[in-house]
């Protein structure tokens, strides 16, 4: 198990790490999370929801995502509680104190997960999540210290040098464990050191014979290896702002209250010739080449807090005089005419008024929708993406729980022909008249190359580029990446004593 002296230390990506190694050295591996706290989502092959940390684990392990790798999903909707995702389905919204009233129930659920994982695989990578040692909520904690006990790991405790302060870091969440507790933790790991490596050395040798534990190894701040990272990392470190002329296509994410799947746009991140921004006010925006309204976990809340911030207006004037706009899900439903919330689905408001952008309507019911899909450009005549070939399949996957209707003849943006494995002949989306604006519930549809190459291209027409080629997108061999992540962590981490944990914990195994 893997465990932090706090959040967005480097967890997850070390759990992705260790996937990669133990499936380089035969062993039938995959990742385990109790417990999960992310609006950034993805859907599984038989349609059950996860956390995408656990997605990239289980593709460094080489096999497909399952939801009993993240058995509990916490999504949250607002200051006053979470939509709670149990084995991949939605069981209700909670409040932190009734989350912790049905711990119990929760733990039982995580369990009977991992139990199910550890029949089927050698060896299970666990991520713990925050801290172990919040003493305020510790008896609540259901995904650290107790799923370590539950599974009888041994711990690696890791902690980022960057912030500063980390020896101590160290040490104090280990003095606030219990013996048990602090019996089960094997190791230490610094993560993200730049510099000198001789100058840190006198500190390790004082923290090891202070704690009477071996620190595993440092492992240095890397910039050069392509992989997903923490669901908790800040918007504020994906904005990517160019200031050479590389980039001449600006993009803006409108960066909503309850933004969910942000990961969406990391591809766009990626590619040298796009500028890409998160912005939360009217006046950051500018005159951008193209606005995206990405999914949130709370539509008509974030719809009005778009309206009373001025964004909304900002985007209805800038779409009217040709800045292209797409809406990703929630996005696509605050472009339409009208949200309908007669069962108070997602909030107490029961009908509100969209950006009018798009003729559609948009209807709330309990039941949510979460689905792999294929899908193709709508078959019609169309400006938007001519040169993209129409047999082509975009994949993408849904999460949502309202229903759009198109309006008055608008025409819809996808065909799909899959979903969930199932063939179906359906429409997704919707296209405004003038087809500037775009809207479609499917995430994840920029990952598609030639989708992304088609709309990249229309947006340097509109601006009088000429097109960019193929070979000139951004592609990442995840493969290839998670070796050199693997690479890394093999170089500088004592991988030997790694291996000797997992002798001394499972010898039937070996």
């Amino acid at each position: 198990m893997v465990q932090g002296t706090g959040s967005d230390v480097g967890k997850s990506i070390l759990v992705c790490a260790l996937c990669r190694i133990f499936r380089q050295e035969g062993l039938k591996v995959a990742p385990f999370k109790a417990q999960n706290m992310s609006n950034n989502s993805y859907v599984t092959a038989d349609g059950r929801e996860m956390g995408r940390a656990q997605v990239a684990q289980a593709e460094a392990a080489g096999i497909l995502p399952e939801a009993e790798m993240n058995p509990i999903l916490l999504k949250p909707s607002g200051n006053n509680g979470s939509q709670i995702i149990t084995m991949g389905r939605p069981l209700r919204h909670m409040t932190a104190h009734e989350y912790y009233e049905n711990k119990d129930s929760m733990l039982e659920i995580a369990k009977e997960a991992y139990e199910s994982l550890s029949n089927e695989y050698d060896v299970i990578v666990i991520e713990g999540a925050g801290s172990p040692a919040e003493i305020n909520i510790k008896d609540n904690d259901i995904v650290n210290m107790k799923i370590a006990e539950i599974a009888d790991a041994p711990v690696i405790l890791v902690t980022d040098i960057e912030r500063g302060g980390s020896f101590a870091w160290i040490v104090g969440t280990l003095e606030l464990l219990n013996s048990d507790e602090k019996d089960r933790v094997m190791g230490i790991i610094i993560n993200k050191f730049r510099g000198d490596l001789s100058i840190l050395e006198s500190g390790i040798d004082m923290l090891e014979e202070r704690i009477k534990k071996p620190v595993l190894g440092v492992l240095p701040y890397f910039t050069n290896i392509d992989v997903d990272d923490e669901d908790s990392m800040s918007l504020d470190k994906r904005n990517r702002v160019s200031e050479t002329s590389e980039s001449q296509i600006e993009i803006v994410v409108i960066r909503l209250p309850r933004i969910s799947n942000f990961t969406d746009f990391d591809i766009l991140l990626k590619e040298k010739s796009l500028s890409v921004r998160f912005v939360e006010d009217a006046q950051s925006i500018g005159n951008p080449d193209l606005i995206i309204l990405p999914g949130t976990k709370n539509t008509i809340g974030d719809l009005e807090s778009i309206k009373e911030n001025g964004i909304a207006d900002a985007v209805i004037k800038l779409a009217k005089t040709g800045t292209m706009v797409i809406g990703i899900c929630g996005g696509y439903q605050m472009l339409g005419k009208v949200i309908l919330d007669p069962e108070n689905a997602e909030s107490g408001i029961l009908e509100t008024n969209g950006l009018g952008l798009i003729d559609v309507s948009t209807l709330f019911r309990m039941q949510k929708s979460t689905h792999q899909v294929k899908a193709r450009l709508h078959d019609r005549d169309s400006d938007i993406f001519k040169g993209l070939n129409r047999d082509s399949e975009i994949t993408g996957y849904e999460i949502h729980m309202g229903e759009t209707v198109l309006l008055n003849g608008t025409a819809p943006f996808l065909k799909i022909i899959e979903r969930s494995d199932k063939e179906v002949c359906m429409d997704d989306g919707a296209v405004s008249n003038d087809e500037n604006v775009i809207g479609s519930y499917l995430h994840g549809i920029f990952d598609n190359d030639e989708f992304r190459l088609g709309l990249i291209n229309h947006l340097r027409e509109n601006k009088g580029l000429s097109p960019m080629l193929a070979e000139e997108l951004n592609s990442v061999d995840k493969e290839r990446q998670y070796d050199k992540l693997a690479d890394w962590f093999r170089e500088h981490i004592n991988m030997d004593l790694i291996f000797e944990m997992i002798k001394e914990h499972s010898p039937q195994r070996r």
